[in-house]
């Protein structure tokens, strides 16, 4: 299976659990996903053509051939690879669903963010 990169705010506990929830979820021979916390790796993600600011506010994720996938799309691409996950990424995916998932997404995001004190 092709490899993942996926970079995820590190400082987030919701973000973590998530993350542990997914390796959990994952099978065990799949070892294709690479977690990189973003917490003080500006120069990094910039190397990596993602803006700092954006990569606290949406995950992203970058595929094998180094194509960046940002917020439910990122989302879709890591789900789809777990067969627990897929029917959910197949749900985010839905037309008339995603643009009012995406908005809930980056609200959350951006409340939590303004509470902790980091946006």
């Amino acid at each position: 299976m092709a490899r993942l990169k996926v970079y995820y705010d590190g400082a987030c506990p919701r973000c973590v659990a998530d993350r542990h929830r997914y390796e959990r979820l994952r099978t065990r021979s799949d070892d294709s996903v690479e977690w990189v916390d973003i917490s003080g790796k500006e120069d990094q993600l910039r190397a990596a053509g993602i803006d700092p600011y954006l990569a606290l506010t949406e995950l992203h994720v970058e595929d094998a051939q180094g194509r960046i996938h940002r917020e439910l799309d990122a989302y879709i691409l890591l789900m789809s690879r777990t067969p627990a996950l897929r029917p959910l990424a197949w749900l985010l995916g839905l037309p008339g669903l995603k643009p009012m998932l995406s908005w809930c997404y980056r609200h959350w995001v951006l409340r939590r963010l303004r509470r902790e004190g980091r946006l």
